[in-house]
């Protein structure tokens, strides 16, 4: 079981600690700038905090480091979690991010598209 309060707590940190990474892509998304839809960072989804999150159209967008590699196991958990929210999750690593954001933004708006697709 997760405390609330413990999570707020840790939100809180990560959104004053972006990587650089996260900057740069909050940075294209926020204020509505892709495709008008509202992006969150470091959103609570229960147990989990998820990096960028549009409830609009149940997106979550995930940046990896280095360090991510050793998560396999927590990473299956936590889709399984997601998905039975519906909540689609794509991910990149931090590198994709910083070296060429037009892609990531690209995918990010084609994810876009076909979830607000299957919302309707």
């Amino acid at each position: 079981m997760y405390n609330d309060q413990i999570q707020r707590s840790r939100r809180q940190e990560l959104r004053t600690n972006l990587t650089d990474a996260e900057y740069i892509l909050w940075q294209k998304l926020r204020n509505r700038q892709l495709n008008n839809l509202k992006f969150h960072r470091q959103y609570g989804a229960g147990p989990y905090i998820l990096d960028f999150f549009c409830p609009e159209i149940r997106l979550a967008i995930e940046l990896d480091g280095e360090q991510h590699k050793d998560a396999v196991e927590y990473d299956k958990e936590r889709e399984l979690f997601l998905k039975d929210k519906d909540i689609h999750t794509i991910r990149f690593w931090n590198n994709e991010v910083v070296e060429d954001i037009a892609r990531v933004l690209k995918i990010v708006e084609e994810s876009g598209r076909l979830n607000q697709h299957d919302q309707l």
